[in-house]
């Protein structure tokens, strides 16, 4: 079963706040700072180290560009995905909260490893609702710390990836319906147990714990300003709910100002929640369509705090389609011109496949500015986090893993 490239639409950002600086609240989550606050938690993360920037040279020949850097995120903290940096993150910080409530003293972050601290800790739940790799990284985090965890799993959730975040110790829960009903479960069902949500997702009302989780995306940032070795001209990053695409923007633009690259926010065309709200000028949900390959990016609603700060710091917004998607993961498995080979999934390849979408039409082309003298940044945002998925998708055996996706397997 082959899924053939499809042509990609472009809708810039037009928002009258397009270009306006960050406030405050803003800057702490995605801003140039906001890595030294994460920084202060790292004695919790004692296995913390920088994930690599792979320069794909032969890639970018092949493409027409000048350069191409790939953050290959398959390798974060054992957990195959840039969200290690998040979900953990957030719990660490909440449970920190809570030690020093109940222990009523000042609790250093490396304490928080203690059986002690676990011991208090253990009193506490959070849960949350995910697609695999926000759970996976709050499962983690909860065990790390020694706290309850429950995870909402929506249908289309593989088993693959159910195990994944089961080998925690988390609790599993399926719900109906998609990613969208189950953060409204577990959201409910975390409040009359008087559990802690620690959801990347925000509404009105809940913003601080997914701030939290964005906040913990900047290190990544400051990392690839650490490892690049030129400035970029062009950004393609994943969406989804628009948490990470929020950080990639807003810390570029919080950093460099007028001076910084332009930033294109790629989605899969039968989940463009983030597209369709620039095109409408305002935030919008919009009705849950067939299922995407890309499990990580199925999100029918943009995040209220993500929104806000891509409404100022985003450029463009690129649709993909799933043939797309498989096409980039193959690239990067069976490279070109002596490049590494990269195990980068499904959605981690959506930021490649954003732009061979957009080389690959003289008018998308033009209208990103693309050309020989580009200079271009991709986050490969996860690994083989389902491995069978993976090789199936990479192999060029997909039937049964996209009958098993569309048909909700």
């Amino acid at each position: 079963m082959t899924l053939p490239p499809s042509q990609g639409t472009l809708v810039a950002n037009s928002s009258a706040h397009k270009g306006s600086a960050l406030s405050a609240a803003e800057a702490e989550i995605a801003g140039q700072q906001a890595p030294a606050i994460v920084r202060e938690y790292l004695d919790a993360f004692p296995d913390y180290e920088a994930t690599p920037l792979v320069c794909l040279p032969g890639l970018a020949a092949s493409l027409g560009v000048a350069s191409l850097d790939l953050k290959d995120e398959g390798q974060r903290y054992g957990l195959f995905s840039f969200k290690a940096l998040g979900g953990s993150y957030a719990v660490a910080r909440l449970v920190h909260r809570f030690l020093e409530a109940r222990l009523g003293r000042k609790v250093e972050p490396a304490e928080m490893l203690s059986d002690e601290s676990k011991a208090v800790a253990a009193q506490m739940t959070v849960a949350c609702a995910t697609d695999g790799n926000h759970g996976r990284s709050v499962a983690a985090g909860a065990q790390k710390f020694g706290c309850r965890c429950v995870i909402f799993l929506h249908r289309g959730v593989s088993r693959g990836r159910e195990r994944a975040i089961a080998q925690f110790g988390a609790e599993i829960r399926r719900t109906a319906g998609n990613y969208d009903q189950s953060v409204a479960e577990a959201t409910e069902t975390a409040a009359k147990e008087g559990w802690t949500t620690v959801s990347d997702f925000s509404w009105p009302g809940y913003e601080e714990i997914p701030g939290l989780v964005m906040q913990g995306y900047t290190l990544m940032l400051e990392e690839i300003f650490q490892q690049a070795s030129a400035p970029y001209t062009h950004v393609f990053v994943q969406g989804g709910v628009g948490g990470l695409a929020a950080v990639v923007a807003g810390y570029f633009h919080d950093r460099l100002g007028e001076n910084g690259p332009r930033i294109i926010v790629v989605e899969p065309d039968r989940a463009n929640c983030l597209q369709r709200s620039a095109t409408a000028g305002q935030l919008v949900a919009m009705a849950a369509e067939q299922p995407t390959v890309m499990a990580m990016l199925e999100c029918y609603e943009p995040s209220l705090v993500a929104w806000q700060i891509l409404e100022k710091t985003a450029d463009d917004y690129l649709t993909i389609g799933d043939g797309s998607a498989i096409k980039a993961m193959r690239v990067l498995a069976d490279p070109v011109g002596g490049d590494p080979a990269l195990v980068i999934g499904e959605s981690g390849g959506a930021g490649l496949a954003g732009l061979q979408t957009a080389l690959s039409d003289a008018t998308l082309r033009e209208k990103l500015g693309l050309g020989a003298d580009s200079r271009v940044l991709l986050f490969g945002t996860e690994g083989a986090t389902d491995p069978g998925l993976y090789e199936a998708l990479v192999s060029g055996d997909t039937k049964t893993a996209l009958d098993g996706i569309y048909n909700h397997a």
